[in-house]
């Protein structure tokens, strides 16, 4: 009886520390285990006894790629707890703010953690001889992506212009315009990276999990939308995610999994996601991008995610070009409205780079915090990850593959659900 386990120490070229461990016997996967390492975050307790006011900026330190979301899905939280209403072009702002760090993650996730894998190479610094427009496009989307937040948000990382109920600053009509320009003059480039990313080969897995992300028919949601399981379409309120999504703990992990409550299935939070959930809400230009690259509804291969993020560069380019055109006409106003704090209980969500992040924050009558829970998009994938790693290792086992293989396609794998394993833990 031949007996194989491969534990794959501290994945490189992911976020954070982890492992995974697959134990093989005749040719049978029988166990798989991500094993998160990271030390706990406590975040959550942090803001507890902080006013209202402070907690975004405390709670943006959680990742340096996903600050923005973290800022936004905070304010969101927020308002929902106090009642407080925006204005249309706070909610255009806002986005502008999550889409560039979606450039900032989906430049850093392509060509320095996922594009190594399938260029042979065990890290981004070769490709600059060998791809050398490759390379330079990447970092160029990834000075995009920092121009933006930081234009919109005051900084690259760590926004401070956006606050409950509005922006404290917004840039001139004429930077607005010089920004849009630059998107539009990005977009062949990220057309480009959907053919290139979609060309790499991958094993023909499908998984058996469902996908987790916001929905608003007619607008691609990222800080708007219903919470939505894609399989069968089902809806439901972000103040009652609790009763569908479960948050449990596994021995070895350091990290929570998650998993659909009524029907105890895996699911994955992701651009793949968000692709799957609102295909017909992408700008015609990604849809087009998608499709010519094979990445139609409902695709279900995870390793597809990395050519879902390309796709979302393509709308976000598009995306972002119009709202900054429409911006720098100066309708509307983005002050700060007036409100009262008051004792209640706000649920934010929003679309982070990774997939689904939820806030959940309860303040006494003075604004000041209670109670905080934070549930990141890797607490979702890690459960969903797990079961892929499964199928895909069994897969070229049962194929006799070799253990150098298999363990290139796990990492392959890992990498291509694009975890933040550090902000995995509570």
């Amino acid at each position: 009886m031949a007996r194989t386990t491969l534990s794959m120490h501290h994945i490189a070229r992911i976020e954070g520390h982890g492992n995974v461990h697959v134990s093989i016997e005749d040719g049978k996967v029988r166990d798989v285990q991500m094993n998160i390492v990271e030390p706990a975050r406590l975040f959550e307790s942090m803001v507890v006894g902080r006013p209202y006011d402070k907690i975004s900026y405390i709670a943006s330190r959680i990742c340096g790629i996903c600050s923005s979301s973290h800022v936004v899905t905070d304010l969101l939280a927020i308002e929902d707890a106090f009642g407080v209403e925006v204005s249309d072009r706070t909610r255009m702002l806002r986005e502008l703010l999550v889409y560039g760090s979606y450039l900032q993650n989906h430049a850093s996730h392509l060509f320095v953690f996922a594009a190594p894998d399938f260029a042979g190479e065990e890290s981004l610094f070769p490709l600059a001889v060998t791809e050398p427009e490759l390379f330079k496009g990447g970092l160029a989307i990834k000075a995009l992506g920092n121009e933006l937040c930081t234009k919109v948000g005051g900084r690259s990382i760590h926004p401070i212009t956006a606050v409950v109920g509005g922006f404290t600053h917004e840039m001139s009509s004429s930077e607005y315009i010089e920004m849009a320009d630059k998107l539009r003059d990005m977009r062949p480039f990220a057309e480009n990276v959907v053919d290139v990313f979609a060309a790499f080969p991958v094993p023909d897995i499908a998984t058996k999990g469902d996908f987790l992300a916001l929905h608003e028919k007619g607008h691609y949601a990222v800080v708007s939308g219903r919470p939505c399981f894609v399989k069968d379409g089902f809806e439901f309120d972000r103040a009652q995610y609790r009763d569908y999504i479960e948050e449990y703990q596994v021995a070895h992990s350091a990290a929570y999994f998650s998993r659909r409550r009524d029907t105890q299935e895996t699911f994955a939070a992701s651009a793949l996601a968000r692709v799957n959930a609102s295909w017909n809400e992408l700008t015609r230009e990604a849809r087009l991008a998608a499709a010519k690259a094979g990445l139609r509804p409902p695709s279900l291969n995870p390793y597809s995610n990395n050519v879902a993020q390309a796709v979302e560069l393509v709308d976000v380019c598009v995306r972002c070009e119009a709202m900054l055109r429409e911006l720098a006409e100066g309708e509307g106003s983005s002050k700060p409205v007036e409100f009262q704090p008051k004792a209640g209980r706000g649920v934010g969500m929003t679309e982070a780079p990774r997939g689904t992040l939820v806030h959940d924050v309860e303040f006494d009558e003075a604004g000041l915090v209670v109670h905080a829970n934070i549930i990141t998009p890797t607490v979702h994938n890690l459960s969903d990850t797990e079961h892929n790693i499964f199928q895909v290792a069994e897969l070229l086992a049962n194929q006799g593959a070799d253990e150098a293989v298999i363990r290139l396609e796990v990492e392959k794998l890992v990498r291509a659900y694009d975890p933040c394993l550090s902000c995995s833990v509570h």
